[in-house]
């Protein structure tokens, strides 16, 4: 899984070098699945947050729910190389 953690390195650099403004519902995304690879399955209540963006942020994580980190990183890096094919790199 190393070599896998490298590349997923490597594409959480290449998502914030993008050129563009991401859309609200990209970077959601992109939170979601980065959260899932990092932490794993939601850890909070929702309830307990406060703010609207926090709510959305928190929604985009429990969509990745269930998701196997492997999952999660795979997913991530596809996903950016998705958004470098649409926006360039």
């Amino acid at each position: 899984m190393t070599s896998l953690m490298v590349k997923f390195d490597a594409a959480v650099t290449e998502a914030k070098q993008l050129k563009v403004k991401l859309s609200d519902a990209e970077m959601l995304r992109l939170y979601g699945l980065f959260k899932q690879v990092t932490v794993g399955d939601v850890n909070i209540d929702r309830s307990s947050i406060v703010d609207d963006t926090g709510k959305t942020k928190w929604d985009a994580w429990e969509k990745e729910k269930g998701k196997s980190e492997e999952d999660a990183i795979k997913g991530y890096i596809k996903f950016v190389e998705e958004l470098k094919e649409k926006y360039g790199s």
